[in-house]
């Protein structure tokens, strides 16, 4: 007989508790804390379950967060969490591992989900399939900024160094930053041929996260031409977003960005920087990694109601081709208009 029960949590003394054991754990990411249900519900609109382990004193033994994404055009599934690069099950045991997955495949099947998706970075390992597909490029941060630089190849050091002599500027605020923002994330997305997130996603993280999250964006003649969204846990700060105008690529913005959002991490006193996940071996893994970033190795575990092959709901899945493609030629204000309604399904 188990000395833990499993809930899913809803009072807010609960989530006082759940973000508690999240500061206190190892393993756990800023994107464990339950202010990111409250993000996920009130943009998307999407259920979430997020279910704890307690012990007979109401201690935390474990916890693992969920979001319940429907639709017509990509099925029924669980993720922890979905628009993020981490999330998963963060537990004090292997007993209390086995009894929140058994209580989440349950779930599953209640809810008709085809599969559930875990997003680890660490953690424990599981029994469940797995893909080691994706790699987390990370920087470990000198205390001062000058002392990064120097250690940059000659090459790089000068495509850091152009934005400056071309007249580009960059700053980093909050919420003021917002529609510089989405004015060149949204134009990149069309570009690349993904859907878009509404502006009331980043919007709802800048309040949630008044401390933690952050804009900068690089200015030419006026124009915003770079842009990151920033995110800060712990002594790690991470660029989950980051978008360049490539009208202006010959001018090496995003180099003048990144370059920037480093030195800021260093004066904030940040040890790492985390550039994001990335393909092994990809475009942008070959980018980060001139910096100086190392891979982290990511896991991936999967639930399949009825086994068969992992799923593969990404860009790189040659099925959606021609609607990138397609996508890739919609005017802007179409893709801002209609990227929201089908981005919300895309993990």
């Amino acid at each position: 007989m188990s000395n833990f029960a499993i809930v899913n949590i809803e009072r807010s003394e609960e989530e006082v508790a759940w973000d508690r054991y999240v500061g206190e754990q190892p393993d756990t990411t800023g994107y464990h804390l339950t202010a990111w249900r409250h993000v996920v519900t009130k943009v998307f609109g999407h259920p979430t379950f997020y279910f704890m382990a307690q012990g007979p004193q109401g201690d935390v033994r474990g916890v693992l967060p969920l979001v319940f994404l429907k639709s017509p055009l990509f099925g029924q599934f669980l993720v922890s969490l979905p628009y993020v690069n981490y999330g998963g099950l963060v537990a004090d045991s292997p007993e209390v591992s086995e009894a929140l997955l058994e209580v989440v495949s349950d779930k599953a099947k209640d809810l008709g989900a085809s599969h559930i998706e875990l997003r680890h970075t660490g953690g424990p390992q599981l029994a469940w399939p797995k893909k080691d597909h994706k790699v987390s490029m990370r920087l470990d941060l000198p205390t001062r900024f000058d002392d990064l630089m120097k250690a940059f190849p000659p090459k790089l050091r000068s495509q850091v160094r152009r934005g400056e002599k071309e007249g580009m500027t960059v700053h980093v605020g909050g919420v003021e930053m917002l529609d510089d923002f989405y004015l060149v994330f949204s134009r990149n997305m069309r570009d690349l041929g993904t859907p878009v997130y509404r502006k009331q996603f980043f919007a709802a993280i800048l309040s949630a996260f008044p401390k933690d999250a952050t804009i900068a964006v690089v200015r030419y003649e006026g124009n915003p031409v770079a842009t990151g969204f920033l995110y800060g846990f712990r002594h790690s700060l991470e660029i989950p977003w980051a978008s360049s105008d490539r009208r202006y690529a010959r001018f090496a913005p995003n180099m003048f960005l990144y370059g920037a959002v480093l030195r800021y991490a260093c004066e904030q006193g940040y040890r790492s920087f985390d550039f994001g996940r990335s393909s092994k071996e990809s475009g942008t893994y070959r980018f980060k990694e001139q910096w100086g970033a190392k891979p982290v190795q990511l896991h991936w575990y999967y639930w399949l109601r009825a086994g068969g092959p992992l799923p593969e709901l990404n860009p790189q899945n040659p099925k959606y081709a021609l609607a990138i493609r397609l996508w890739q030629q919609l005017p802007i204000p179409v893709t801002t208009m209609v990227g929201p309604m089908i981005a919300k399904y895309l993990p």
